[in-house]
């Protein structure tokens, strides 16, 4: 791939690849945790975030995509478990619609990706010019627990590395999703071309991308799942680790 990446792992069984979202620092989370007690767990920090170099002609999320295809194919992971968290569920869809012979199932969790509204209507929050606090209120059923749970600069204390890091992050997050913000024009009408078993698993208090974008997005891929996780936000795998956990397990052990 030529492209030096930073790569969690972890657990014994059928591969499950995780793409990360961003506003978070990627760390060995207890969700990760827990599915490696069924699956063998592959989370790499997408280029540019983390301690993953960024190569000088990567500037979009197609770059992502296609740097994901390469790297299942060079771990032998595929077919294997593809899911994808917020940022990470749109390179997992643009992943899904250009090559799915590698995908076992995919699940998309609190995606963006798309654009379902009018050009005029806002379908996703601009997390870049929000606060921490107000973050917190848009990504977390419960604040409080967000505040406990994520390290956003603004907020508590950091060491030097992890305010670098974060701050690097945002950076690169810009760099792939800032213009067209957050979506690709053409990836809703590609979304057919899934022929993977698909959950679309989703927070039912995000406020940065509510519940009926993430319908919308089930609906454009044939035969997708839609399933709400109550009492969490844009985070649920974070905020209601063991009810996300719990999801997953049960659509990619069901017989379809």
């Amino acid at each position: 791939m030529g492209v030096d990446l930073e790569v969690l792992r972890g657990g014994r069984g059928q591969p499950l690849l995780v793409l990360h979202d961003q506003e978070y620092l990627n760390a060995w989370h207890p969700f990760l945790q827990s599915l490696a007690t069924s699956f063998s767990v592959v989370a790499p920090s997408h280029p540019g975030f983390g301690r993953s170099d960024l190569p000088r002609d990567f500037d979009t999320i197609d770059d992502l995509a296609y740097l994901y295809l390469d790297l299942l194919a060079a771990l032998g992971l595929g077919p294997a478990h593809l899911i994808g968290l917020g940022l990470g569920g749109w390179i997992a869809a643009e992943v899904a619609v250009r090559c799915s012979h590698q995908i076992d199932r995919l699940v998309l969790v609190d995606a963006v990706g798309i654009k379902v509204s009018g050009p005029t209507s806002r379908d996703i929050a601009d997390t870049f010019v929000v606060g921490p606090r107000e973050l917190l209120e848009l990504a977390w059923h419960d604040p409080a627990a967000g505040e406990e749970r994520m390290k956003l600069p603004g907020l508590g204390s950091f060491s030097e590395d992890e305010l670098v890091t974060l701050l690097r992050n945002r950076q690169s997050a810009a760099l792939f999703a800032w213009k067209p913000f957050m979506h690709n024009p053409k990836l809703k009408g590609r979304l057919a071309r899934i022929n993977r078993p698909t959950l679309v698993l989703w927070g039912e208090s995000d406020r940065i991308v509510g519940p009926e974008y993430g319908r919308a997005y089930a609906e454009r891929i044939p035969g997708a799942r839609f399933q709400l996780i109550p009492a969490a936000g844009h985070y649920p795998y974070l905020e209601q680790p063991e009810a996300f956990v719990q999801a997953v397990r049960a659509f990619l052990a069901a017989e379809l």
